[in-house]
């Protein structure tokens, strides 16, 4: 009997999971909205007295985002005293929604992955991945790897779609 030999093990391509990308750090959000004086305006005082009071402590080791989920005017200086009592308690911290912290978290760790064991590699970008926004995430790992890689595919290793291939350089 003949020996089973798995070729897609054996050649050289990478294989990447985006899932590999997805944000490790529980996402939070601070909502402007519920230190609105009666819903619509921020006082200056009693906003500041809420910094002042808040439990920032409870924000270590996650990211955050902050937002105004009401239709209210929020002068910049209240998000740049929340960005800015956060400091001490996590790097990763947004002006936006939680999918734009996904997104910003999600590009900073494929940001961060080195690039020289990508050097002249093949790769496959697995399609199936439970990842927010897997289009942004696909389109921000191809810019990150392009650059160096030979060829990057989109699927499964038995069937893929072609997305880069290195022009061969005529010598």
């Amino acid at each position: 009997m003949d020996e089973i030999i798995n070729r897609v093990k054996e050649s050289s391509l990478i294989a990447m999971d985006l899932a590999d990308f997805k944000p490790r750090l529980p996402l939070v959000g601070i909502d402007i909205s519920e230190q609105l004086w009666q819903g619509l305006v921020l006082k200056e005082k009693d906003f500041r007295a809420w910094i002042k009071t808040n439990d920032w402590e409870q924000y270590k080791g996650k990211a955050v985002y902050i937002h105004c989920s009401s239709d209210a005017i929020i002068p910049t200086w209240a998000f740049m005293l929340i960005g800015s009592s956060l400091q001490d308690y996590t790097d990763d911290y947004i002006v936006g929604e939680r999918l734009d912290l996904e997104k910003q978290l999600i590009l900073d760790r494929i940001q961060s992955e080195p690039l020289d064991k990508y050097i002249d590699g093949r790769m496959i970008i697995k399609g199936c991945a439970d990842i927010s926004c897997p289009e942004y995430a696909m389109t921000a790992l191809i810019r990150h790897l392009q650059p160096v890689a030979k060829s990057i595919m989109y699927g499964e290793p038995c069937s893929t779609v072609p997305v880069f291939k290195r022009k061969s350089s005529k010598k």
